[in-house]
C-alpha cells in the first residue's frame, strides 16, 4: 500500500472508532509505530483534527466527517452477501434497517457496479436450516439487547425455562450476545439467581429494557465463556486464517468453540475455546491450506503428529 493509500485508509479508521490506538495502527499497516507518528502528523498538517490521548489513542474532533465515501466492487460485493445472512439469520426490524443502509451504499455506487450487484443479487442465497428459531412475541429482540447493553439499561424478561418447564419472570443486566449452533443466545446478569447466565433467544417469551441503569462491572463476555469451561480444561487456540478463506467456514468454526476474531494485515485472528485439542486438531487438518495456528504450541505438535501419521498411511498404501 503507497503511503497516500494508507493515510486514507488510516483516516478512516479514525472516523469509524472512538479511540485508536497508534499500536492498532501499526498492526494493521504492517509499519513502525515511528511511521505512524509521522503520518499522523502529515494528517494534522493537512488540516485533520487529530486528539492524542495519553493511554487512550486518538480520535476526530466532535464535528468533522469525510465527504461520502465510494466503495470498491470488492467492498460492495461483501456488503450484500452479508446483507443476505442478516435478512435470513436476524429479526425483521434489523433485516429492515440493514436493507435500507445498503440502499445507501447502493446510492453511492457508479453505475456499473450497481448493474453487477443487481446480477448478483439474485445469484446468492441463505437456505435456513429446519432447526433455525422463530421470534416470539417481540417484534425485534436483537435490536433492543444490543441498545440495552449500549445504554446500560435494565432488562424485564419473561423466559421459558426447558429444564423446570416453565416460565419465570427476570430483571437482568446484559452483558453480551452471542450466535452459537443455530441460535442467538443473551448473556447476562440475573438478579433473581445473582450469577451470570445464558438466556437463547426462542426462549425469550418478552422482553423490554426499564428506565433503570445499572453500572458495567460485570465479567466481560470473553471471559464469561472461559469461566464455564475452566473446569474441563479449556485449551485456548489462536488461527491467522485467510481473508477469502474465512468467508467459507460458516457455522463450522462454532462448533469448534469460536470465540472472536479480528482483522489484520496479514488476514483474519480467529480466537477459540476448546475441551477437545484431539478433535480441534482434526478439524484444523481440513483447512490447513488456508490457516496458521499462532498458539498454543501443543496444538501445532497434535497436528505434526496427524500429518507424520497420515504421510505415513499414504507411503505405506
Amino acid at each position: 500500500m503507497n503511503r497516500i493509500d494508507r493515510l486514507s485508509a488510516i483516516l478512516i479508521q479514525l472516523q469509524s472508532r472512538k479511540n485508536t490506538r497508534a499500536q492498532d495502527v501499526a498492526n494493521r499497516y504492517e509499519i513502525s509505530l515511528r511511521t505512524v507518528y509521522r503520518d499522523i502528523r502529515s494528517l494534522e498538517e493537512a488540516g485533520v483534527p487529530i486528539i492524542g490521548e495519553a493511554g487512550r489513542g486518538y480520535s476526530l474532533a466532535d464535528g468533522y466527517r469525510l465527504p461520502p465515501l465510494m466503495f470498491t466492487r470488492e467492498e460492495a460485493t461483501a456488503f450484500i452477501t452479508a446483507e443476505k445472512l442478516v435478512l435470513s439469520l436476524t429479526d425483521q426490524e434489523n433485516s429492515k434497517s440493514y436493507s435500507l443502509a445498503m440502499d445507501k451504499i447502493r446510492a453511492v455506487l457508479k453505475r456499473t457496479d450497481k448493474d453487477y450487484l443487481e446480477d448478483l443479487d439474485e445469484r446468492i442465497k441463505v437456505i435456513k436450516s429446519k432447526r433455525h428459531p422463530e421470534f416470539k412475541e417481540h417484534p425485534n429482540p436483537l435490536q433492543i439487547i444490543l441498545q440495552a447493553i449500549a445504554d446500560k439499561k435494565v432488562m424485564q424478561m419473561t423466559y421459558y425455562s426447558y429444564y423446570r418447564q416453565q416460565q419465570s419472570s427476570r430483571l437482568v443486566e446484559p452483558i453480551g450476545i452471542l450466535y452459537l449452533d443455530n441460535y442467538w443466545h443473551l448473556i447476562a446478569y440475573c438478579r433473581e439467581r445473582k450469577a451470570c447466565r445464558d438466556f437463547r433467544f426462542d426462549r425469550i417469551i418478552k422482553i423490554e429494557t426499564t428506565n433503570e441503569c445499572y453500572q458495567d462491572v460485570h465479567i466481560s463476555l470473553e471471559n464469561y465463556l472461559i469461566d464455564q469451561y475452566k473446569a474441563f480444561s479449556v485449551v485456548e487456540i489462536t488461527l491467522l486464517v485467510d481473508q477469502e478463506a474465512s468467508l467459507h467456514l460458516g457455522e463450522q468454526k462454532y462448533y469448534q468453540g469460536y470465540v472472536s476474531e479480528k482483522q489484520t494485515a496479514k488476514g483474519i485472528e480467529m480466537k477459540f475455546l476448546t475441551l477437545s485439542p484431539e478433535g480441534f486438531s482434526r478439524w484444523y487438518m481440513s483447512i490447513a491450506d488456508c490457516a496458521i495456528i499462532l498458539q498454543p504450541d501443543s496444538i501445532k505438535k497434535k497436528v505434526q503428529l496427524l500429518f507424520n501419521t497420515i504421510k505415513k498411511n499414504i507411503n505405506f498404501i
